[in-house]
């Protein structure tokens, strides 16, 4: 059964979507303006129902447990589970070289994510696998606001209990730097990722991560220095839109995080 939220929110939306074909707009002074072709009012009903249904399951679900429910059961062995966003996400797709051939790693990267919905999603997605270590990689999008405003403070707590959950588990511990942007595919009218995720922001994260890392004795993979360039920001043959890695930016990732999760088995 849809929420009282979402119940609401399609009967008005089909009355704003309706509402210019019928007689009531005359009464407003004037008469009712012509409506549209009928194709195009299809395409706007099914696209502004699809928003309001995509807003509906996001309320059901807010931190996407259903997404890897299913896949969660078939694990066996998990030698280490990748938390993040889409550069986690992505990095499972063929088109970038695949996930790790030949190691027992699992992706549960989600697109979109911040901290919020990870640390709700670190029981079922990586405790519940027993895995060895969990690689954390987390804290772009909450500086974008992705899920509202989230002070550098917010974010730290985030990424610090998610730590405390894995290492009450048994689970050792990986923070990943958070990448580096650029502002070098910018498409006109789009707002720059420089803007949308202050460089000096991520610094400031990055800097906390590490030395929380050393405090309690996790490890630190340091992305951000081995992607940027001369003027500090992602080089440009590493991503094509200013913030996801491209194959050649897994390549340089790939290494650095293998090499950290050797080190936190020792």
């Amino acid at each position: 059964m849809r929420s009282a939220h979402a119940a609401v929110g399609y009967s008005l939306l089909l009355t704003a979507v309706l509402l210019p074909q019928t007689g009531f707009t005359q009464g407003l002074g004037g008469a009712a303006p012509a409506p549209p072709p009928a194709a195009l009012q299809c395409a706007e009903v099914s696209s502004a129902l699809l928003t309001v249904a995509n807003q509906d399951m996001r309320l059901r679900d807010w931190a996407n447990l259903a997404r890897y429910r299913d896949a969660n059961t078939t694990v066996s062995r998990a030698d280490a589970v990748f938390m993040g966003d889409s550069i986690t996400d992505f990095w499972q797709q063929p088109r970038f070289g695949g996930f790790f051939p030949g190691k027992n790693y699992v992706d549960r990267g989600i697109s979109a994510q911040t901290t919020p919905q990870m640390l709700l999603r670190m029981r079922p997605d990586v405790i519940a696998l027993k895995p060895k270590v969990v690689v954390i990689l987390a804290g772009t999008n909450d500086i974008a606001g992705n899920t509202g405003a989230m002070s550098d403070e917010e974010i730290q707590g985030n990424l610090a209990s998610m730590a405390e959950l894995a290492v009450a588990n048994g689970i050792k511990v990986v923070f990943s730097s958070i990448t580096p942007v650029s502002a070098y595919h910018v498409a006109a009218g789009t707002v720059p990722q420089t803007t949308r995720r202050p460089v000096a922001r991520i610094q400031k994260i990055n800097d906390w991560m590490r030395s929380y890392a050393a405090a309690h004795k996790h490890v630190y993979v340091d992305y951000y220095s081995k992607m940027v360039d001369g003027t500090g920001m992602l080089k440009t043959e590493l991503s094509a839109d200013d913030l996801h890695p491209t194959a050649e930016g897994y390549a340089v990732m790939a290494p650095l995080v293998d090499a950290g999760i050797a080190q936190a088995l020792k």
